[in-house]
């Protein structure tokens, strides 16, 4: 396994970049880990935790090398974890030689698409640097890095057309506290991702506006089956491979109801404060924190379009964040769309 990953880099620090590296270095790997501010860099050299996210985990002094400089950790490590919110990711990656995305293995921790390309981590690298797909591995949940810190069960999923390498990220994660499992759907599982945070906003949205238990379980319901008829054609159209995927596994459906229920969604929070009548830029400042379904909901219209396959509620959402439509009147259009 140490020999299939080589050198491994995290590429962002935030909540979800920081749960990974506990993840890594309590299974005895260290890692070469880019952090852009020099705050948290001190505290992770002298006091060995992240001073703005998960505080609570400390880490071993050997088992991590924070640096602001990303050539010098892309330079040092053979596989590259990266763990930025998908609007600044594009961005950070074009900083770096196209040469290191040809070259290296890359696990791809976004839950979103890159919102300057309109594409998913993997399409975008392909295009742009030419990267190989049987290099790329995704991650997806159900996890929340704030149950990863308290190490409470939790379960991902790693996707990628090359099982050796599939298996040997897997095992790297595998632990006793976090369950891993793997599959061949790196576009499905990367798209369950995204959808899952535009629907879970709406949730948040529901749950200001009054909506009790019973029509949230309807709602979450009737996004599963949009997102399972999506994944299900898209599937046809794009997916090289023959296995198809079991969409009903938490990878999808899991992911699905613990981002619209749990209170450490913050897509959900983003949505319970848009119902409750905040701006979206009062909402982002409020929570410091980005909110991936905002852009998401933006990025799956034209991606709807491109192969031809609807998503109404999603389009519900999108029209309450990016169109202004009033949140009380869009719900009152979607409970006629319920069954």
């Amino acid at each position: 396994m140490s020999s299939k990953l080589g050198q491994i880099g995290i590429i962002g620090n935030g909540s979800w970049g920081t749960a990974l590296a506990k993840i890594l270095t309590d299974n005895g790997h260290a890692i070469h880990w880019w952090v852009r501010n020099e705050e948290a860099i001190k505290g992770l050299t002298n006091r060995h935790h992240n001073p703005h996210y998960l505080t609570s985990v400390r880490f071993m002094p050997e088992t991590i090398m924070p640096s602001a400089d990303l050539g010098y950790v892309l330079d040092k490590c053979d596989t590259v974890l990266v763990a930025v919110p998908s609007a600044y990711a594009q961005g950070v990656i074009e900083q770096a030689d196209k040469s290191v995305w040809q070259q290296k293995n890359i696990i791809s921790a976004i839950k979103g698409i890159l919102p300057d390309s309109n594409l998913l981590l993997n399409d975008f690298l392909t295009s742009k640097f030419g990267t190989p797909i049987d290099k790329y591995i995704s991650i997806t949940g159900p996890c929340h890095a704030e149950e990863v810190a308290d190490e409470r069960l939790s379960y991902l999923t790693f996707s990628g057309l090359n099982d050796e390498l599939t298996q040997a990220v897997a095992s790297a994660f595998n632990n006793t506290y976090l369950n891993t499992t793997h599959n061949h759907d790196i576009w499905g599982a990367q798209y369950a991702a995204v959808l899952k945070n535009i629907y879970a906003i709406g949730a948040g949205i529901a749950r200001a506006l009054d909506y009790g238990d019973n029509f949230l379980s309807v709602y979450i319901t009737n996004c599963y089956r949009e997102m399972y008829r999506f994944l299900e054609s898209h599937f046809e159209k794009v997916h090289p491979s023959n296995e198809r995927p079991d969409f009903h596994t938490s990878a999808y459906l899991g992911d699905l109801l613990v981002t619209c229920y749990s209170l450490h969604s913050r897509n959900r929070t983003f949505g319970t404060m848009i119902g409750k009548g905040y701006s979206v830029k009062a909402a982002t400042l409020e929570m410091n924190m980005v909110a991936e379904g905002y852009y998401a909901a933006r990025g799956m219209q034209s991606i709807s379009k491109e192969f031809s396959i609807p998503l109404p509620i999603a389009t519900f959402v999108y029209k309450m964040l990016w169109e202004n439509l009033n949140p009380s009147d869009g719900f009152l259009k979607l409970e006629k769309m319920m069954s």
